[in-house]
């Protein structure tokens, strides 16, 4: 059990350590091709700060341990919702755009409620078992690129407003030399991370007598979505809070369609133990998210509803404990 928990924690460093140098490579080398900063922000740094999920998800389908991929995804995006959003109302109360608010938000609930139906669509043919097929993952590859042609139109039409989300997309300036290096260093920190990190959670998981559908629910999300959440927290303090909305809405968004959509063309993914009621938490969670902007202190996460969110989040954790 000690070993694994070496492999987990020594597998996500190598990953977050590895999705960090990629990045600032990647931005460095799209920065000379001629690409503006928001752009390389709404792509490669949006890709980087989901290429832990990518990674653990796309080792786990090809290891056959589709449970932990689909719960790694799964329970990142609740955690993302419940636990960054309300963790930094907390800190301090998040003011949306309209624009977020009628064109990202919604996108947000629309991954979510396609997955749904992708996991029920089996049953509705009269299968016994759900599986995301290969025709799914291309599906959701598909809305992928509709997401990115959405994202670069709304780019062009960006407000002043929005200025504080452009400025966490500076890139680094580097030599050529050094950047090609970081990329090349980048990749192999992600391929040996997820290989260790996986390793280790589905040990925990054997050790512990659960499913990896449970490790994948909570300690892989949480593991994941940790530098989002510092990210959030960092900007509260600094009084840019409104910068966890963009954490949130790119990497839920590029965990379900990306993420899920490249696991699931590699191979299948039964969902085994992450059940109806864990897609409707979630779709749920995006559902409770955008009512609290819209209603009671309009387009706001006030500090209560921040309470709300993160309450919630620990309720479901302790439901999934309790019938582990």
């Amino acid at each position: 059990m000690i070993l694994n928990i070496v492999f987990l924690i020594a597998g996500l460093a190598f990953i977050l350590v590895g999705a960090n140098m990629l990045t600032d490579g990647a931005s460095s080398i799209a920065k000379r091709w001629g690409l503006s900063e928001l752009v390389i922000g709404l792509t490669v740094v949006a890709f980087g700060t989901s290429a832990p999920e990518l990674v653990i998800s796309i080792v786990s389908a090809i290891n056959g341990s589709a449970e932990l991929a689909i719960g790694n995804v799964v329970g990142s995006n609740i955690f993302n919702v419940l636990a960054i959003i309300g963790i930094t109302a907390i800190f301090a109360p998040i003011k949306i755009e309209r624009s977020i608010m009628t064109k990202d938000i919604p996108l947000v609930l629309l991954s979510a409620l396609v997955l749904l139906a992708m996991g029920n669509a089996p049953l509705l043919d009269g299968a016994s078992s759900r599986i995301l097929s290969r025709v799914d993952g291309i599906v959701l590859l598909l809305f992928f690129t509709i997401f990115l042609r959405h994202t670069f139109s709304s780019a062009k039409s960006a407000t002043p407003a929005e200025s504080q989300e452009i400025e966490r997309f500076k890139t680094k300036d580097m030599p050529l030399w050094k950047s090609i290096l970081w990329v090349a260093i980048g990749l192999a920190g992600l391929i040996i991370g997820g290989d260790q990190f996986v390793n280790g959670a589905s040990g925990i998981a054997s050790g512990l007598g659960v499913s990896d559908a449970i490790i994948g629910l909570t300690i892989v999300a949480a593991g994941t979505s940790l530098p989002e959440l510092a990210t959030s927290i960092t900007a509260a303090v600094k009084g840019k809070p409104g910068i966890a909305l963009g954490n949130v809405i790119g990497s839920n968004i590029f965990n379900i369609l990306l993420v899920l959509g490249c696991s699931a063309t590699i191979r299948p993914l039964p969902f085994g133990g992450i059940g109806n009621f864990d897609l409707l938490v979630l779709t749920g969670a995006c559902l409770l998210f955008w009512i609290f902007g819209w209603f009671f202190k309009q387009r706001t996460i006030t500090r209560a509803e921040g309470i709300i969110l993160a309450t919630c989040y620990m309720a479901y954790v302790a439901y999934l404990v309790a019938n582990a």
